[in-house]
């Protein structure tokens, strides 16, 4: 099945070497790129689309408001952010609202590619650079975790859990997880799975804090 790709982005050299990047690989069919995020809610009202890649600077409409007008409009419709901008707030805020994805407009093609299809599969990804946006400066850090009690619900995890946990929050991808712990990407998925219902987690973002928080992350 090809996965629907729509690309929207101000920046129209931007634009075309993600789209260049990659539809190359033949599971992905870029159906249009577009400059704002007037144009893709146009564009999404005639067409559906699997998956949107999202910048957040952009005029008429930025990629902040388009993202909760597609999850309002468009619960089918997946979304992946794809900025510049690192700024834990910012991330924090898309991912409490539904978004799927956030990556680094310097991510690796092939981690691009990866992460349209976790999304598509309706997970969640976030590449390395994000996941340490999420975590906090190392001053707070040290404070934070000298000062909070370790959760219980760590008793409830295995060895292998905390490894996953570990892999997770530096942001690797389930394949690359696997081939370190010498175990499937599909049964790495299901160690994922499990985790966040231990923990009692719904997003990677809460995960990778769970891990931060409780001393897991390197």
């Amino acid at each position: 099945m090809t996965i629907q790709i729509l690309i929207v982005d101000d920046h129209p050299m931007m634009a075309a070497g993600i789209k260049n990047a990659i539809s190359f690989d033949e599971e992905i069919s870029v159906l249009s790129v577009l400059e704002n995020g007037q144009e893709a809610l146009n564009f999404l009202k005639n067409i559906p689309v699997d998956v949107v890649l999202l910048d957040i600077d952009m005029p008429i409409l930025n990629g902040i408001e388009t993202a909760k007008q597609i999850i309002a409009k468009h619960p089918n419709t997946k979304i992946a952010m794809l900025s510049m901008h690192q700024e834990a707030s910012i991330i924090k805020e898309l991912v409490e609202i539904g978004v799927k994805g956030y990556m680094i407009k310097t991510i690796p093609k092939e981690d691009l590619i990866q992460g349209i299809k976790t999304i598509f599969e309706g997970k969640e990804y976030f590449n390395s650079d994000v996941t340490k946006a999420l975590l906090f400066n190392k001053s707070k850090a040290k404070s934070i975790e000298k000062n909070k009690e370790k959760s219980p619900l760590l008793n409830d995890l295995t060895s292998r859990e905390l490894e996953v946990i570990k892999y997770i929050s530096i942001g690797l991808t389930n394949t690359q997880i696997g081939e370190k712990l010498f175990i499937s990407p599909r049964t790495v998925d299901t160690h994922r799975t499990n985790i966040m219902r231990k923990i009692d987690v719904h997003n990677v973002a809460s995960l990778i804090r769970f891990a931060f928080q409780n001393g897991l992350t390197t």
